[in-house]
């Protein structure tokens, strides 16, 4: 049988340097999405801003790694992100544990 091994990312320098709280890990199990967030902002309007960000960052690493354009990855995405809007394709289950 084999071995099962988790690989996670590092952890960005600037949090090492300044400390921080982690408020978010995603991570892909069986093809499918596991998420542990906390809360962390008081308004959920933040989460947004948030979002958008991470977008912003997965579009530069496609552009980065790929043939794509950072502007073509972020078009797909927001695609991804309007599509997953209107028709959820699992809506999944949320804890709170923290």
């Amino acid at each position: 049988m084999t071995e099962r091994k988790f690989e996670a990312l590092n952890v960005p320098p600037d949090a090492i340097d300044k400390g921080g709280i982690e408020i978010l890990r995603a991570s892909v199990v069986d093809g499918a999405v596991s998420i542990a967030l906390r809360r962390a902002f008081d308004d959920p309007f933040t989460w947004g801003v948030l979002l958008v960000d991470l977008a912003r960052h997965a579009a530069r690493v496609y552009a980065m790694e790929t043939g794509l354009s950072e502007e073509d990855a972020m078009a797909e995405i927001r695609a991804g992100l309007q599509a997953e809007l209107d028709d959820p394709t699992d809506p999944g289950s949320t804890q709170a544990l923290n």
